[in-house]
């Protein structure tokens, strides 16, 4: 495969490093990763590998303020700010792939990105896969917290709030360890601001999923720790789509992609990418 990357003016013209692998042979159809919080478009190796090989070319984009992008690490003034510079890069993609069906690849926070960017721009897109949607407040998280990030947000937007865990992430502790000494991901607190926006465009997103028509197909695992496993099952109720599917894998962590059995989700969502070329 050819991999190239560069970057690219995005909101207020912050830097927007991008990637890409071709395939060898002629592409028959392009996935375009929207990565999630705190990590960068270079941790779907799996997905690359994977589906490349098969003529697939993959584009990845590092969000603002996380991977090689310019930006405070996980802040933004808006969440606006990640679709309007998904915007950009999508145009860029669907210029370069002119013909090709393009399809989105959503994973955690990208899911909820992506998803809220098919709100207003469908039409560049064959279809979407999203995985493990942050779309659902988590039970436990407390009316204080909500309270505290929203107050933080206003008066002083980049206190760290939360942090993830890292254990959670996968079941692989290979996985894990990568995780963890990879220097493009950021293991600091997330931002009140961040926190803020994301409590808004969940709420958004719920309201408004009924717009989206797209043929999609939500993955999940079902041992999700860090976002709520029925938040996929809620996105796939709320969304339109006459063509709709809902894959959920027992024993599965948050990242099904880097889960042990992850091929088996491959070859899912290969079955399914291809029925639709």
């Amino acid at each position: 495969m050819k991999h190239t990357e560069g970057f690219f003016n995005g909101v207020r013209e912050n830097q927007i490093y991008h990637q890409v692998w071709l395939p060898k042979k002629e592409t028959k159809a392009v996935m375009l990763i929207v990565h999630g919080l705190a990590e960068h478009s270079g941790r779907y190796m799996n997905l690359v590998n994977y589906f490349v090989p098969k003529g697939f070319a993959v584009y990845g984009l590092d969000h603002l303020g996380h991977g090689k992008s310019d930006g405070t690490r996980i802040l933004v003034d808006r969440f606006s700010d990640y679709t309007t510079t998904l915007k950009t890069f999508v145009n860029m993609v669907a210029e370069k792939e002119a013909g090709k069906p393009v399809f989105l690849v959503g994973h955690s926070m990208g899911g909820l990105i992506g998803a809220i960017y098919l709100l207003e721009d469908q039409v560049n897109f064959k279809g979407a896969v999203i995985s493990a949607p942050t779309i659902k407040i988590p039970e436990d998280t407390s009316q204080i917290t909500i309270a505290l990030s929203k107050l933080l947000s206003k008066i002083s937007p980049k206190a760290g709030l939360l942090a993830l865990d890292a254990n959670n992430v996968s079941s692989d502790p290979v996985v894990v360890d990568a995780y963890n000494n990879d220097p493009l991901v950021y293991r600091g607190k997330m931002t009140a601001r961040l926190a803020s926006e994301l409590l808004i465009s969940m709420q958004h997103m719920t309201a408004e999923a009924y717009k989206i028509n797209l043929p999609t197909i939500i993955v999940q695992g079902g041992e999700d720790k860090l976002v709520d496993p029925s938040g996929a099952q809620d996105l796939y109720d709320l969304i339109s789509s006459e063509d709709k599917t809902l894959k959920i894998y027992a024993g599965y962590s948050h990242e099904v992609f880097n889960e042990p059995g992850y091929k088996l989700v491959m070859d899912d969502i290969h079955t399914w990418l291809t029925e639709r070329i």
